[in-house]
């Protein structure tokens, strides 16, 4: 098979960070269930950065990098591509069904030279029945062998010369948290690709009756799992049994849930603090007075240049890359949340407020990633088989608070309620969770009152103890990609909060001389602000901020601190300056109800669209009618609940 266009899988997407291979190298596909280190193995083959998680439904996109293996010219480059995680050629999802669709292309030349079926070594009946379909229409073959130690700790050996002889296939032992393996793997499939194919196994043929062609294929499965391996007669009560009775109860297991996220999000706050003073020093103190002074000697002291790099850029961007310690902490206790496989056992804690709104409890798997960025959230609904099930949870993920979100969070609850920060931060992840089951209630009383409910299958992965590694290389992709943001987005959306802010309205001023509240950009903001006079926070800086906030959330904190940077020219707020000033404007704007005027404002931001790359990728999902009408339901009940929240609050206190 080639990479051409022609080819079945030259048209995938890829997320993988590493190099593809040239136009005409073989292509071997990794395919394998979930929970059984599929993408582990990916990264560390290639050294790509393909996002993974000790959960189903992580890998819902095609997966594509360069891995060399020796052959015999030497050593080889191929195209590694990682396919969505399937537990059989029988697809129940979107995603099954396209890795079967690309594992049985018509023509057999663009199919995959070589497949690699990941099996769990631990539970080789669950692994080895996709085994048996591969070799139905695949003659190069390797099973690739994980979770060798879960095995090891359950008292299973597998005799794997045994087993490959009863598979047809190679067999290797991998260990790809650790990167134990790989060499052997690597030659394993620079073997197949050197030899012949060999014959592939007979299909059943039982014409219509799949029961009974399943039956074979079981029978087949057992034969080798007979012969290959010894198991004690009872599979021993382990400590993750023990652990399980609680983290999976029906009412201690939701209590467990939330104070484990209260605990992330406290050790989140308290850590970064000082992480984050100390780059708020650095931008507002030696960096800014750096660029001033370059520019001063190149003749661009006190120019629309000078305001641009030092009110624009440092300013703005500046004080969005303070942030950085503390998503990085967040992103690394997260992983380690799922590396440890907990995360699976959440799944199970929500399942009951799962069917509560009408979806299957493996619907919490978008949910969840949600937490960290609503666009690869909504491209993983792809998991779950019914198409209602995914636009409906499409619709919800906007509502889950992603890691954009945080900052302004952050930032809000420093300057507000300084001594409760982490408190206040959890309870806006809370919140998001209530807004996700009244609005998944409300559709699905409405819109979505047929829809049926499934039960939840899940296969929870053993315990494991996180790997440094992994939670490094886990924790720097999702860093990287929030500094692409950083860079790309919010640089850009910066740019354009300068310009609009240096464009004088009316007789005041000239081009990059104007007070901000004379701009096209203040004129703007004060065009839309009457509507947010009942929620509390009807100052055109707030509602401006909101604005640009529909680009990315991150650039809220930036358009704030260009905004009252801009406001006295010349002076460089540091970061306590940007607070009081918020503070102040929230003061007049509630009229001295600011403390309901600022939860109303959280709620708002954390209800209404998240992001113009969230609006593309529901576009892509779910079509151009239901992207309209969710956004629609996040701005009005955005807008609802900021004014019940103000005006309730105002009352009361």
């Amino acid at each position: 098979m080639t990479t051409e266009p022609v080819a079945g899988f030259a048209s995938c997407h890829s997320d993988a960070a590493g190099p593809l291979a040239a136009a005409g190298s073989p292509v071997v596909a990794l395919v394998g269930a979930p929970n059984v280190g599929k993408s582990t193995l990916f990264n560390s083959v290639t050294g790509a950065r393909r996002q993974v998680g000790n959960w189903p439904g992580t890998t819902v996109e095609v997966g594509r990098a360069q891995w060399t293996v020796p052959l015999a010219g030497g050593d080889t480059p191929i195209a590694l591509v990682d396919l969505p995680g399937a537990y059989s050629l029988d697809p129940v999802s979107p995603d099954e069904e396209f890795t079967r669709a690309l594992l049985r292309m018509p023509d057999e030349a663009d199919r995959p030279d070589v497949v690699i079926v990941v099996a769990d070594a631990s539970r080789l009946a669950r692994s080895l029945y996709l085994v048996s379909q591969v070799r139905e229409i695949a003659g190069r073959v390797v099973v690739a062998l994980t979770m060798s130690d879960v095995a090891a700790r359950r008292e299973i050996e597998v005799d794997v010369e045994q087993l490959r002889r009863r598979l047809g296939a190679l067999v290797v032992r991998v260990d790809p948290r650790r990167g134990i393996g790989d060499a052997d793997l690597a030659r394993a499939v620079g073997e197949s690709l050197e030899r012949p194919p060999l014959p592939a196994r007979p299909r059943p043929d039982f014409g219509d009756d799949e029961l009974a062609a399943a039956d074979e294929r079981f029978a087949w499965v057992q034969a080798a799992i007979d012969a290959a391996t010894v198991a004690p007669d009872d599979e021993p009560h382990t400590w993750s049994d023990r652990i399980d009775r609680w983290v999976t109860a029906p009412w201690v297991g939701p209590i467990i849930f939330l104070g484990v996220m209260w605990l992330v999000f406290q050790l989140t706050t308290t850590a970064a603090a000082p992480l984050q003073d100390a780059l708020d020093a650095i931008f507002s103190g030696p960096v800014s007075a750096a660029a001033v002074a370059v520019l001063g000697l190149v003749g661009l002291a006190g120019s629309w240049v000078e305001g641009f790099v030092v009110d624009g850029l440092i300013g703005g961007v500046g004080m969005l890359l303070t942030f950085v310690p503390l998503m990085a902490i967040m992103f690394a206790l997260l992983a380690l949340l799922e590396d440890s496989g907990y995360m699976a056992r959440a799944a199970v804690v929500t399942d009951r407020t799962m069917r509560l709104i009408g979806l299957p409890g493996r619907a919490f798997l978008p949910l969840i990633v949600g937490f960290g960025c609503n666009v690869p959230a909504i491209s993983a609904t792809r998991v779950l088989p019914d198409a209602r099930h995914r636009i409906l949870t499409a619709l919800l993920v906007p509502f889950t608070s992603c890691s954009a979100r945080l900052a302004v969070y952050v930032m809000l609850a420093a300057t507000f309620f300084p001594d409760n920060a982490g408190n206040v931060v959890f309870a806006m992840y809370v919140i998001s969770i209530v807004f996700v089951v009244v609005v998944g209630l409300a559709l699905r009383r409405t819109l979505w009152r047929t829809m049926g409910r499934d039960a939840l299958l899940l296969d929870l992965p053993a315990y494991q103890l996180p790997h440094l590694r992994i939670l490094g290389v886990v924790t720097w992709g999702r860093l990287l990609g929030f500094l692409r943001t950083a860079s790309g987005i919010v640089v850009a959306t910066v740019a354009a909060v300068w310009l609009l802010q240096s464009i004088p309205v009316g007789a005041a001023g000239s081009f990059a001389d104007v007070p901000v509240q004379d701009s096209a950009y203040a004129a703007g903001a004060q065009a839309v602000t009457p509507l947010f006079a009942p929620t509390g926070f009807g100052n055109w800086e707030a509602v401006g901020a909101l604005a640009v906030g529909f680009v990315a959330k991150e650039a809220v904190i930036s358009s704030w601190s260009q905004t009252y940077a801009v406001e006295e020219p010349g002076d460089l707020r540091s970061p306590g300056d940007l607070g009081d000033a918020v503070r102040a404007d929230f003061d007049e704007s509630s009229g001295g109800h600011t403390t309901p005027a600022v939860w109303a404002f959280l709620v708002f931001l954390l209800a209404y669209t998240p992001c113009v790359a969230t609006v593309a990728t529901q576009w892509r999902e779910i079509g151009r009618r239901w992207t309209l009408f969710g956004m629609g339901v996040q701005l009005s009940v955005a807008w609802l609940v900021a004014v019940a929240v103000f005006q309730i609050g105002r009352l009361i206190s």
